[in-house]
């Protein structure tokens, strides 16, 4: 009988050690930083008027300046959302910019980008 209660006192022992140390765990760092993208994609995709591509530009911009002074990274598409707001205002250096600063980060995104950039130039 002794053991069977030494052996339950051991495992409680090792659930709480294991709680213990789970509870010291650092937050996991999240991969990018996202700030107000997401609104402000749901609000272009609404075709809001409130929030007209002048005034997105304009705060995405504060967001990215926001993002880089944390040493962070904007997310996937982010400067491509940035880009079609540019294009949208006739500003094709900087959607060009923006496309080319999406492709450098997610090399995947090339097949889009370049799709883009040759629909605008037809």
């Amino acid at each position: 009988m002794k053991s069977t209660m030494q052996k339950r006192g051991g495992l409680v022992l090792m659930l709480a050690a294991c709680a213990g140390l789970g509870a010291c765990a650092s937050q996991p760092q999240t991969m990018y930083q996202w700030e107000g993208y997401q609104p402000h994609v749901y609000s272009y995709l609404r075709g809001d008027q409130k929030s007209g591509p002048d005034k997105q530009i304009a705060e995405m911009e504060e967001d990215l300046q926001k993002i880089r002074a944390k040493g962070n990274t904007p997310p996937p598409g982010y400067y491509a959302h940035l880009g079609m707001l540019y294009a949208s205002i006739g500003n094709n250096s900087m959607m060009l910019q923006n496309f080319q600063a999406e492709q450098k980060l997610f090399p995947e995104s090339a097949p889009y980008m370049n799709y883009l950039l040759s629909n605008l130039k037809k």
